[in-house]
C-alpha cells in the first residue's frame, strides 16, 4: 500500500533553476564535464533503483527486522541482494574522489540521491549513508598508506563503515568515554572497550566493515581533549577476523531493518587517524557529513509523507465539501482534498517538502563550492555558510520530517494508525533522526553559541546578505514583490533576534542555552521564506505554459500567509527566555 515516486521534476527545478548549478559546473575544473542532461540521467537511474529495488523492501524489512545469533547479524530478506545491485550500479562511488575510484560527481547530486534513498527505505540506507563521511575523514586525516589500502574498498562497495562514539556512560558527552588504545611495537594500537548504538556495526551485506573508533591513549588528558580516532577493520589483511565482537542488537521503535549494535573491542588491532588526542577534530569531518545526511532523512520522510497523503486524499471520499474546484459537480461525498482542513494540511506538506529540498540541495551545492570554488574568497564564504547551515539542516529538517509525517497520518484518519497503510512506519522511522548525530537540542546550542555568538555574527551576516539580495531581486519582480518585501521583514527580524541574544547573553550566561531552541527554528523558517521567494521568482522565467510558474508562486504565497507566522512564536520565545527556568525538585 506504500507509494513513492522520485520527485525528479522538482529536483530538476531546484538544480537547474533555483541553484543554476549547471552554469557553475561549466566554470569548474572539477565538474566541467557535467551538464544538466547528464545530471538528470544520473538522478533518473538513481530513482529507478530506489523505486524498483528499495521501496518494495521497506515494509517487509520493518516487519522482519534484523536477526542476531552467535555474534552474527542477518539483515531482512532482500537487503543483501539490494546491496549487490547498489554496488553493481556503481552508486557507492557517486561523489567520491576519482583518485580512489570514485565518479567525482557533485555533492548536490549526492544530496538528491540521499533524499531518494531515505524516502524509499530509511533502514536500508543506514548501511550506506556513512560511507561518504568516512571517505572524507580518511582523505583529510589518514596516513597515505591507510588511504591507499582502504579508500578503494569503501568506494567500490567492498567495505562499509561505522562511526563508533557512544558508550553506555558516554552519549552526548563524549568526554566521558573509556575505550582504550594501547600502542604496539608494529605501529598499530590494541583497542579495548564497549560501544553501543552503532548503526551497521555487524551485518551480512559485505565482507568487511571499517570501524572508525574514538578511544584514549594511555597518557591522554581527561575529557574531550584526550580522545583519539582509530581505524579498526573487521577483517585483517591476512584474512583473520579482528577482535571486534557484536554482543547484541537493539529492538527499536523504527528503522528496524537497520542493525543497531553493541560492539566489544577486545584488544582489536587498529591504526591512529590524525594526531594523538585530536580525534574529535578528525571525527567532525565525518559527523558534519553525517549531519547533512540526517537532515536529508527528514526531507525524505516529508516527501514520502506528502506523496502518500496526497494520493490517499484524492482517492478517499467523505462527506460533501463546502466548496469545490470550478466546474466540478456536487456529489454526496467528495475527495478529502476538497475539504479545507485537509487542503491546508496537504499544502503544508507540499510547501515544506519542496522548500526543504531547495535548502538541502543548496547546502550540497555550497559544499561543492567550498572545495572547488573559483576563488579563495568564494571557497571561504561557502565554507563559512556551510558551517552555519549544518546544524539548522540537521535539526530543523528532522523536526519537520517527524511533524509532517504526523500531519500526513492525520489525513489517513484511523487507517493511518494501522499497518495496512505504511504512514505509521514513516512516523516511527522519522523519530530517531531528531536524536542521533547530535540531538536537536545540541544542534541548537551549537548554532547559537558557537556559530553565531562565537564568531560575533560574522557568518550570520554573510547569510543575511544572501537573503537580503534575494529579497531585493524579488521585490523588483511584479509577481513576487510582496514576497520580496516579506523576506526583507524576516531578515530584519532575524537581525533583531541576534541583537537580543547578544544583549541578553552579556547579562546572563545561561540565556543562550534557554534561547537556542527558539533561535534555530526561527532561522529555519526564515530560510524557508528565502527558499520560496527564490523559487517563485525563478519560476517566472519558465515557459508561459509551464505549470510550475503558477504552482511555485501559489505555494510561496501559501507559505508566507499560513506557515511563516510561526516565526513570530519563536521570536516571542527568545523574549520569554529572559526568564530563568526553575529547577525540578
Amino acid at each position: 500500500m506504500w507509494h513513492y515516486q522520485p520527485p525528479l521534476r522538482d529536483m530538476q527545478f531546484v538544480i537547474e533553476h533555483w541553484l543554476d548549478a549547471p552554469a557553475t559546473w561549466q566554470h569548474s575544473e572539477a565538474f566541467g564535464f557535467l551538464d544538466a542532461s547528464l545530471a538528470s540521467q544520473v538522478l533518473e537511474q538513481a530513482g529507478l533503483f530506489c523505486q524498483d529495488v528499495l521501496v518494495p523492501l521497506n515494509a517487509s524489512g520493518d516487519r522482519q527486522g534484523c536477526r542476531f545469533e552467535d555474534g552474527n547479524v542477518s539483515t531482512p530478506e532482500g537487503f543483501k541482494a539490494a546491496y549487490r545491485a547498489w554496488v553493481e550500479g556503481g552508486w557507492p562511488a557517486l561523489a567520491c574522489s576519482e583518485q580512489h575510484g570514485g565518479q567525482g560527481l557533485p555533492q548536490v547530486l549526492d544530496a538528491a540521491l540521499q533524499e531518494m534513498l531515505y524516502a524509499s527505505n530509511h533502514a536500508w540506507a543506514m548501511y550506506t549513508g556513512i560511507v561518504q563521511g568516512a571517505c572524507l575523514c580518511l582523505q583529510a586525516h589518514a596516513p597515505q598508506w591507510i588511504q591507499e589500502r582502504y579508500l578503494p574498498d569503501l568506494v567500490s562497495g567492498q567495505a562499509l563503515a561505522t562511526m563508533c562514539l557512544t558508550e553506555p556512560q558516554a552519549g552526548s558527552d563524549v568526554g566521558l568515554l573509556r575505550s582504550r588504545a594501547q600502542p604496539q611495537a608494529d605501529g598499530s594500537h590494541a583497542l579495548s572497550g564497549n560501544k553501543l548504538f552503532i548503526s551497521g556495526g555487524e551485518h551480512d551485506l559485505c565482507d568487511d566493515i571499517l570501524h572508525l573508533v574514538l578511544a584514549r591513549l594511555p597518557d591522554a588528558p581527561v575529557g574531550s581533549r584526550g580522545i583519539s580516532l582509530f581505524l579498526v577493520p573487521r577483517r585483517l589483511d591476512d584474512g583473520r577476523l579482528n577482535a571486534v565482537r557484536c554482543d547484541g542488537i537493539e529492538h527499536k521503535m523504527g528503522i528496524k531493518g537497520s542493525a543497531t549494535c553493541s560492539l566489544v573491542f577486545e584488544q582489536a588491532q587498529g591504526w591512529l587517524i590524525g594526531q594523538p588526542n585530536q580525534g574529535l577534530a578528525a571525527m567532525f569531518v565525518m559527523m558534519n557529513s553525517a549531519r547533512l545526511h540526517v537532515g536529508l532523512q527528514g526531507l525524505g520522510h516529508a516527501e514520502a509523507a506528502w506523496q502518500n497523503a496526497r494520493q490517499y486524499a484524492a482517492e478517499r471520499r467523505q462527506m460533501r465539501a463546502p466548496c469545490r474546484p470550478p466546474g466540478v459537480a456536487a456529489s454526496a461525498a467528495d475527495p478529502l482534498h476538497y475539504h479545507p482542513a485537509m487542503r491546508r494540511t496537504l499544502l503544508e506538506l507540499r510547501a515544506s517538502s519542496e522548500g526543504l529540498r531547495a535548502l538541502g540541495y543548496w547546502v550540497g551545492h555550497l559544499l561543492d563550492q567550498a572545495d572547488h570554488g573559483a576563488t579563495p574568497a568564494a571557497r571561504a564564504q561557502a565554507t563559512q555558510l556551510t558551517g552555519l547551515l549544518t546544524p539548522i539542516i540537521k535539526a530543523f529538517f528532522t523536526e519537520r520530517g517527524f511533524y509532517l509525517a504526523s500531519q500526513a497520518l492525520q489525513v489517513f484518519g484511523g487507517y493511518g494508525y494501522v499497518g495496512e497503510f505504511a504512514i505509521e512506519q514513516t512516523l516511527r522511522d522519522s523519530r530517531i533522526a531528531m536524536i542521533y548525530e547530535g540531538s536537536n537540542e545540541i544542534q541548537a546550542n551549537d548554532l547559537l553559541l558557537r556559530k553565531v555568538l562565537g564568531d560575533n555574527g560574522e557568518a550570520l551576516q554573510q547569510l543575511l546578505a544572501v537573503l537580503d539580495n534575494e529579497a531585493r531581486l524579488a521585490a523588483g519582480s511584479p509577481a513576487c514583490q510582496a514576497l520580496g518585501e516579506g523576506l526583507q521583514q524576516r531578515c530584519q527580524a532575524l537581525e533583531q533576534a541576534w541583537q537580543l541574544c547578544v544583549e541578553q547573553t552579556a547579562l546572563d550566561a545561561e540565556y543562550p542555552y534557554r534561547a537556542a531552541g527558539s533561535f534555530l527554528p526561527l532561522c529555519g523558517l526564515t530560510l524557508l521564506a528565502f527558499a520560496w521567494t527564490r523559487a517563485a521568482r525563478v519560476a517566472q522565467g519558465l515557459a508561459e505554459d509551464d505549470p510550475r510558474r503558477l504552482e511555485k508562486l501559489q505555494t510561496a504565497q501559501f507559505f508566507f500567509t499560513w506557515l511563516l507566522p510561526e516565526a513570530d512564536r519563536h521570536m516571542a520565545g527568545l523574549h520569554s527566555a529572559r526568564s530563568t527556568l526553575p529547577f525540578l525538585g
